[in-house]
């Protein structure tokens, strides 16, 4: 009875997180995406851009209209306009949430006004005949513009949409219970708390998933047990290894001294050093959690998802970690008796 309770509770949980997705999360952008896509659509029926009936026998607005008409004439026109429109809206969307995780507003205005050049120069009714000949390769146009603007976000979602398979995996694979997982986790947040107390810089890389060989190859290859007092003695200043990267997986130090690519982006704050530049432009690429600890300040920052949060405390960065392998936090019993005993 138990189980199947769990399991209705399971199901639910899922069917609430779909809705979620669908009609919660980013609304806003989804939202945008719509009127984009239904604007652009209209827009590109309407002067004949995709679909239309030829030469302009009649006004302007008539055959704006007419064209527009035409396709929800007849029950098969209007079932493949609309499953064309709700296809527009999806490539809008992707394209626009690419966008928008890139941080780049400029590049979305910029894709923007290039799909509007594309609808009107080539327009059956405008007839431009050089612009239109040269639009006419829009799609492939724009293929490359963004390929050109944002190689490094290409490169860092195909390595993640082929990496997927190892998030569902973790404890098998890496051959480690989660109780050993949250060991592990203990003791890098005490690492991280006394480097930042004692304001030594530092740079560790949480990597669920796999990693490319020549990154774990610029430093120096451990495949040691993971401890508070081996971190520290990495990133200390006496170290050869203090100037590079910690990359751990699991509970195991896979290597120490790594180097790291720098992210390019210009909206970083001039404050920020190499290490920060460092964590943001791995994370770029790849799907890792990188944790920072300032050698002048020490303030602890996590980066992810090419994202920089600053100010970081011990149970912050305990939920990222835990969170990076998909593994659910110990309750602190004497923090529940004592909310307990305060309710009471």
């Amino acid at each position: 009875m138990a189980d199947t309770t769990k399991g209705e509770k399971g199901k639910e949980n899922a069917f609430i997180k779909i809705l979620k997705a669908v009609f919660v999360k980013e609304i806003v952008l989804k939202a945008i995406a719509l009127g984009v896509s239904l604007a652009f659509w209209f827009l590109a029926v309407g002067l004949g851009s995709l679909v239309g009936s030829g030469e302009a026998t009649a006004g302007f607005w008539a055959q704006f209209g007419g064209n527009i008409a035409a396709q929800f004439t007849g029950a098969l026109n209007i079932v493949t306009s609309i499953f064309d429109i709700i296809l527009t809206f999806l490539l809008t969307y992707a394209v626009m949430h690419f966008l928008y995780k890139s941080t780049s507003s400029v590049g979305v205005v910029t894709v923007g006004v290039f799909v509007l050049g594309v609808v009107l120069f080539t327009s059956k009714l405008l007839n431009f005949p050089v612009m239109g000949s040269i639009f006419s390769e829009g799609i492939l146009l724009l293929l490359i513009a963004l390929i050109t603007m944002y190689p490094q976000n290409i490169r860092r979602f195909l390595f993640n949409t082929f990496n997927r398979s190892n998030k569902d995996n973790k404890l098998v694979e890496y051959d480690c219970t989660e109780e050993e997982f949250h060991a592990a986790t203990n003791e890098i947040v005490k690492a991280v708390l006394s480097m930042s107390k004692d304001n030594l810089g530092a740079i560790i890389i949480i990597t669920p998933a796999s990693v490319p060989q020549h990154i774990l190859d610029s430093g120096t290859r451990l495949n040691s047990q993971l401890s508070q007092p081996l971190i520290e003695c990495l990133f200390n200043t006496h170290a050869n290894l203090h100037d590079g990267a910690v990359f751990i997986r699991g509970n195991k130090i896979l290597a120490a001294g790594c180097f790291l690519p720098l992210s390019q982006t210009q909206s970083i704050a001039k404050e920020l050093g190499t290490r920060h530049r460092a964590a943001i432009g791995i994370t770029e690429q790849y799907d890792v959690v990188a944790i920072v600890v300032s050698e002048e300040t020490g303030i602890i920052s996590v980066a992810r998802g090419g994202v920089l949060e600053r100010y970081y405390d011990a149970s912050m960065l305990k939920v990222v970690i835990e969170d990076a392998y998909g593994i659910k936090p110990v309750k602190d019993k004497k923090a529940d008796e004592g909310k307990r005993k305060k309710t009471k």
